[in-house]
């Protein structure tokens, strides 16, 4: 009887043993989870804490606008007003024209109450104010002994030479002031040059009298109307009960108007400042903005976090272009690039962009280096949607304190995002909703925002090519290429990559399958199904479009595809099936005749089963496809970026698409210049909605086209 009964203790004990040990297998993996969940909250936190570094309260301080107490304390008229930055002493900070409340600066040594100096227009008043009283006691004396009369008007002589001398180095820094615009440097110097002038002073007692009256009605009615303004503080005129007007009218008048050259400036500098006319780069000089290193350096130094899925540390390496890649058809320049980097390469080669200037003033264009793409990528799929905004919003409030914003409100600042524009569309009253809201904040409507898809309803957006695989460094690859591209034999009519769009009911992806099925020997099909790695490698991906005459390129999850511009660079002719998936998109970069290099076909006759696509592109002439693939290979320059790292020393032979977008950005903005400094209230006098239209025919009359792009 003992042996069952201990067969059965040591059996419980066994189980005993297995649950405990299930227990502490369970107790560990929930207290790594823990750990996790601990981590990524910690993560948030730390990048929200970095994300609202620059603008913690402790780094703002208040610049008010003091008056010295020995001015308060006189029975003359105490003028409170701006200090520019030309009248500054050497050691005092320079105050720009944005809000005190929030400008962020940096403050030297241990001085915490700086006075900001009276301005120059309020001490001439001043000194004049101060000469006639002491005009006047010499009178009076003089009237008492004549013997005076000498020693009076040396008196008077001493007293202009020290302000004429004080004058000068401030006719100096005037003239050097490369912040000024060339017009209000000229306006500046003429009413510095009026003070050199001598003043007489040697006038009848009566007429002096009534001068001191008429100065004073000007500065009573003058000045109490904002005559002296500022961008930062309303200025206020005290006048003591005891006030006197002083003052000589021609010289008062003289400070008034320099007062009132300054109020009639304008608060938009919208011209930048000209250069000798042989030039090169007149009117083409852009200034790159020194953004905070979180808005870019930091997110590639932090790649990792950039998705959980893909390793964009590799992505993003060799200027954003990827890996290197082998040579392809015997030609150099090939690299694994990610369609979203695109930011990333515009960034690098802005740096090497031949008109780059580090003076703002003559920009006729500014670059925002920020990667929104990248930015919103870390939090795209998290729990956290309110993240998704917090650098945007940051970037945006540290825009709006740069003078150089000032200039035209943003209108001449272009920025690059490496997604599509549906990624920074999501509506304030959806917050749970996909992407964020960088495109609909009031300061990027005012900017130029560069996208490798765009909206075709918004004033503000423009599509660019996205990033392909091919990158070369010198002018000599590119024709090599291109060559190679015109000699190749294509076995196939027509091929399609790409994966079903089932949950889409309007997608005519299945129709298109199952038309290239359907053609057997005439089409090639690399159907991208899950666990299929063919569609993600670039040799697969390039051989199926070198064997092939046409390629279609039907939309997807949006109207453009990636693969649009992968298979021109093959040299194979695209087909479309709808105007938003490159006509109404890439005007900067597509010839206006969609015919020369590409094929229409309505996706409406594809879904109705009422277009064949075999027959449609096996009816075009054989000479008009030589004359089409010949079109589609010069196109290759013009939709592909160059490495950034390439010296090429035949530059200027081709344009690629950096070069292409620069060139209308500055157009762009030279249009909107010229129509704001017309008085142009609304910039564009067509619906927003229409903006497709006018982007593509320069008008906004009726098309075939419009039933692809109504809204309602």
């Amino acid at each position: 009887m003992r042996n069952p009964q201990r067969r059965g203790a040591m059996a419980m004990e066994k189980s005993s043993s297995k649950y405990r040990t299930q227990f502490w297998y369970v107790a560990m993996v929930s207290f790594l989870l823990w750990l996790v969940l601990l981590y990524l909250f910690s993560s948030s936190a730390t990048t929200v804490h970095t994300h609202e570094r620059l603008f913690r309260p402790e780094n703002v301080i208040n610049l008010p606008i003091n008056v010295p107490k020995h001015v308060q304390e006189s029975d003359q008229a105490v003028l409170s007003v701006d200090v520019p930055q030309h009248d500054q002493e050497p050691d005092q900070p320079v105050v720009s024209a944005v809000d005190n409340n929030t400008l962020p600066v940096n403050t030297r040594g241990n001085d915490t109450s700086r006075e900001v100096q009276i301005s120059e227009d309020a001490k001439v008043v001043t000194d004049l104010v101060e000469e006639l009283e002491k005009e006047k006691i010499e009178n009076e004396k003089k009237r008492a002994d004549s013997g005076l009369s000498g020693r009076t008007t040396r008196s008077r002589r001493g007293h202009r030479e020290p302000r004429k001398a004080r004058l000068e180095p401030e006719k100096k820094r005037v003239r050097h002031n490369d912040d000024d615009n060339e017009r209000n440097v000229v306006n500046s110097d003429e009413n510095h040059q009026s003070y050199d002038k001598e003043l007489n002073f040697l006038e009848p007692k009566d007429d002096v009298g009534s001068k001191k009256d008429r100065v004073g009605k000007e500065m009573a009615n003058g000045l109490s109307d904002n005559d002296i303004e500022s961008d930062n503080t309303s200025e206020t005129v005290s006048e003591p009960k005891n006030q006197r007007h002083f003052t000589p009218s021609k010289t008062v008048s003289k400070a008034k108007n320099r007062v009132t050259s300054r109020r009639n400036r304008p608060k938009v500098m919208v011209r930048p400042r000209a250069t000798r006319r042989n030039d090169p780069c007149r009117g083409k000089y852009v200034y790159m903005h020194d953004v905070p290193s979180l808005f870019n350096e930091e997110l590639l130094k932090n790649c990792w976090t950039l998705s959980r899925w893909t390793d964009m540390c590799e992505l993003t390496s060799n200027f954003g272009l990827g890996p290197r890649l082998p040579n392809m058809e015997g030609v150099s320049g090939w690299f694994a690039t990610n369609q979203f980097t695109l930011e990333v390469i515009f960034h690098n080669r802005m740096k090497q962009y031949k008109c780059l200037t580090k003076d703002s003033s003559l920009a006729s264009a500014v670059y925002v280096p920020y990667y929104p793409g990248l930015d919103l990528m870390r939090f795209l799929w998290g729990p956290f949607p309110f993240m998704r905004d917090a650098a945007a919003l940051d970037l945006m409030k540290w825009l709006r304190e740069r003078p150089e914003w000032k200039r035209m409100d943003g209108r001449d600042h272009f920025m690059v995002a490496g997604r599509t524009t549906w990624d920074f569309m999501r509506t304030p009253e959806n917050e749970s909703d996909w992407g964020n809201r960088l495109m609909i904040l009031p300061e990027i409507r005012n900017m130029t925002m560069l996208l490798i898809e765009s909206s075709p309803w918004n004033y503000h957006g423009f599509a660019v090519p996205y990033p392909t695989y091919f990158h070369p460094s010198t002018n000599a690859e590119i024709l090599q290429w291109q060559n190679r591209m015109r000699r190749i034999k294509r076995r196939y009519l027509f091929s399609f990559v790409g994966a079903p769009r089932p949950n889409l009911g309007d997608s005519i992806r299945t129709e298109i399958m199952d038309q290239c099925k359907a053609s057997r020997r005439k089409c090639k099909l690399l159907e991208c199904v899950s666990g299929s790695q063919k569609c993600y490698k670039p040799d697969q991906i390039m051989k199926f479009f070198l064997s092939s005459t046409f390629c279609l390129q039907p939309p997807g999850d949006s109207y453009t595809r990636r693969s649009t511009f992968d298979s021109i660079l093959a040299g194979c002719i695209p087909v479309f099936f709808h105007p938003g998936s490159a006509y109404a998109q890439y005007v900067w970069h597509l010839p206006k005749d969609i015919g020369k290099y590409s094929v229409f076909i309505p996706e409406k006759n594809v879904k109705e089963g009422k277009a064949s696509i075999e027959k449609v592109l096996s009816r075009i002439p054989r000479g008009k496809v030589v004359a089409m693939r010949e079109e589609v290979v010069k196109l290759i320059p013009r939709l592909m970026y160059f490495n950034p790292s390439g010296k090429r020393g035949d530059a200027g032979r081709f344009e690629d698409a950096f070069d292409v977008a620069v060139d209308v950005v500055l157009q762009r903005v030279e249009g909107l210049r010229k129509r704001i400094e017309k008085g142009n209230e609304e910039i564009f006098e067509f619906p927003e909605q229409f903006s497709w239209k006018y982007n593509v025919f320069g008008n906004v009359e009726k098309h075939e086209w419009d039933s692809y792009f109504d809204r309602h």
